[in-house]
């Protein structure tokens, strides 16, 4: 393999794997629909990039990588089988991509990302110079990918299409697991059976770490082969690690102790984490790090320092900018449970304030089949501004985000179809004081940049 060609280049995880190719020598290629920022930095980096999809495009390719999004019937998918040239769906293709390093995979339904940031973040201060494939951009880092020279691979692994199935790592991490991707599974037995699965997959001699507060994770250890150690974390007594005497803190976020109950007589206490992210969901994730690390062998007190460096991800609590008296918070929540968890920390950080935000619904199976949760969840906010459906990869609908807002029937929700227009509302409604939290998987982000502009020229 030197000529690795990805269809699909300009999403998060293809995007991620032409990092790392590139970064370990082989010549990468890829196309896409449009040029995304990802895509436009693989460029600058020297990767050719085509917009469009063409047979023409895999010239010289001796391995396809195609994402999930990409069909049987694509231009390039057809040519590549034509010639003769191996074309693998991601899921098949990171196995190989991992196979000469120690995996750790980090799943869940909610969190995933934060936390594979947190672990790779602290392994590379640590000097461990691992490789990574993260969700997202890390703040501290720069970047969704590297390729190291070290032991560990970090890998966010995604359930959709069940693509963690093909990993088999040394290490897994499940922060939770709550029913998602209906147009994927089509039940929550189907969606929790995949989790059973991707236990299964854990190597021999692995570990397991699991949320001891989290229904969805209960029994998963039951799955886990004879050999393999499996740890639960949590904020409730009875955990294996415990995270205990939590209290805010001078940094944004909060300060908690680490017990350990390994003896299962008196737990020890193993470090002391301070965060500087908010949220009762990021001390969950660190402790679930901590737990990992303690496990395998790394410092735990040089971990804890570390995570009270970590700035967070791109696009999860990030903020954008202050203007005219308004914060600006970017974040990706796109499920009812990660929605309420992303109120609840911008209450906590910005006591008094209010709460404006902004959501805009993410592919029509899951906002119609989880259409009540998504009600309750936006009741922390003063006021909700909803936006149309981001379809993302499903067909357009007959239905509309208007349905969920008329069905609420409350006066501090309001339908706006466009961005646009919803930037244009925001204007007419922030006052100085007020908190902006943008809630968005899809391309409603953009609102955040565009009323932090006009902010600024309010505020002259």
């Amino acid at each position: 393999m030197k000529h690795v060609h990805l269809i699909g280049i300009g999403g998060t995880g293809m995007s991620s794997i032409a990092r790392v190719l590139l970064e370990r020598g082989y010549t990468v290629s890829g196309s896409d629909r449009v040029l995304s920022p990802l895509a436009s930095d693989l460029q600058k980096m020297g990767i050719k990039v085509s917009i469009g999809h063409s047979a023409a495009n895999i010239q010289g390719a001796d391995t396809v990588v195609r994402s999930s999004a990409i069909t049987d019937d694509n231009t390039e998918v057809q040519a590549a089988r034509q010639a003769g040239i191996p074309v693998l769906k991601r899921g098949e293709f990171l196995p190989i991509l991992m196979k000469d390093q120690a995996g750790i995979a980090v799943a869940g339904t909610h969190g995933k990302t934060t936390t594979s940031s947190m672990l790779a973040w602290v392994l590379y201060r640590l000097n461990y110079d691992p490789t990574f494939i993260l969700g997202g951009v890390s703040l501290n880092l720069g970047l969704n990918a590297h390729a190291g020279k070290g032991r560990y691979f970090v890998i966010e692994a995604d359930e959709y299409d069940r693509m963690f199935l093909g990993l088999k790592p040394q290490v897994e991490l499940i922060t939770n697991v709550e029913y998602d991707h209906p147009d994927c599974f089509p039940t929550p037995v189907a969606y929790r059976l995949a989790f059973e699965q991707f236990v299964e997959c854990l190597q021999p001699n692995g570990l397991l770490i699991i949320n001891y507060d989290d229904h969805g994770s209960a029994n998963l250890k039951d799955h886990l082969s004879a050999n393999s150690r499996s740890y639960s974390c949590g904020l409730r007594p009875g955990a294996d690690y415990l995270a205990a005497n939590i209290r805010a803190n001078s940094i944004g976020g909060s300060t908690f102790d680490v017990l350990f109950n390994g003896s299962g007589e008196k737990p020890e206490t193993v470090t002391v984490v301070s965060l500087q992210i908010p949220g009762e969901h990021n001390v969950r994730n660190a402790l679930q790090v901590i737990a990992t690390l303690h496990q395998m062998g790394v410092p735990v007190n040089q971990a804890a320092q570390s995570l009270s460096e970590f700035k967070g991800t791109g696009r999860r609590f990030e903020l954008v900018g202050e203007a005219d008296g308004v914060s600006i918070i970017n974040d990706y929540a796109h499920h009812p449970t990660k929605i309420r968890a992303t109120l609840a920390a911008a209450r906590s950080r910005y006591a008094g304030r209010r709460l404006i935000a902004v959501w805009q619904p993410h592919t029509f199976s899951r906002t119609q089949a989880l259409e009540s949760q998504f009600m309750n969840s936006l009741t922390n906010a003063d006021m909700v501004l909803v936006t149309e459906v981001f379809g993302a990869r499903e067909q357009s609908s007959t239905y509309s985000a208007q349905n969920l807002v008329e069905k609420m029937g409350k006066e501090n929700v309001l339908f706006e179809a466009t961005l646009s227009e919803t930037t244009e509302k925001l204007m007419q409604i922030l006052v100085p004081g007020d908190v902006l939290v943008v809630l968005s998987a899809g391309d409603a982000d953009q609102i955040c940049y565009d009323v932090l502009k006009q902010l600024k020229e309010r505020e002259v």
